[in-house]
């Protein structure tokens, strides 16, 4: 019975987020690291805006750059990588408060700032700025929205889960409101 009441909470349900999107976001900067270039002439296209209609009303805000480009793509892999290690360490104190050892409030606070840093990212950077700024949505492609609108909602989901009240207390007995 223990082990329903453990791992059918919503705790477990938040840890594993925690755990599966530490292991996405590590993936998604390790790739960025070690297949550099494919997604260096993603950002490359995108802030050129050589893709789009061309719009001569809106060209002007086009960074052609190589140095500025390069600048905001390493930025972009070192918030990956720090987010990816933010929910790792997320996931580490989940696991220390199912033993006892660690506090729910610090897995919970670190999970939310590992999603914010994924929704800052995916619906700030690449959907906000990329798709509206450098008009990545006009791009047959360069058209990264339709992958950060899906990691969106993962952070988004994640989120709320892990903003709700919980139902129950640790030894599985209804919690008061």
């Amino acid at each position: 019975m223990r082990v329903l009441r453990t791992f059918g909470s919503l705790r477990a349900v938040v840890a594993a987020l925690a755990a599966i999107t530490a292991v996405q976001m590590a993936l998604i900067a390790f790739g960025n690291m070690t297949d550099y270039e494919t997604n260096h002439q993603f950002v490359v296209h995108v802030l050129a805006m050589d893709t789009t209609f061309q719009s001569p009303n809106m060209m002007w805000r086009a960074i052609n750059s190589p140095a500025l480009v390069t600048i905001v793509y390493i930025a972009i892999i070192v918030w990956e990588t720090v987010a990816a290690l933010v929910l790792i360490a997320a996931t580490v104190a989940w696991v220390r408060a199912f033993t006892g050892r660690g506090p729910v409030v610090t897995a919970r606070r670190l999970s939310s700032i590992g999603w914010l840093m994924w929704v800052l990212l995916f619906a700030g950077g690449f959907v906000a700025i990329g798709g509206e700024y450098f008009q990545m949505w006009q791009s047959q492609q360069w058209n990264g929205i339709d992958a950060a609108i899906r990691n969106v909602i993962i952070a988004g989901v994640a989120l709320i889960l892990n903003h709700l009240p919980a139902l129950e207390t640790a030894d599985g007995t209804p919690a008061r409101p």
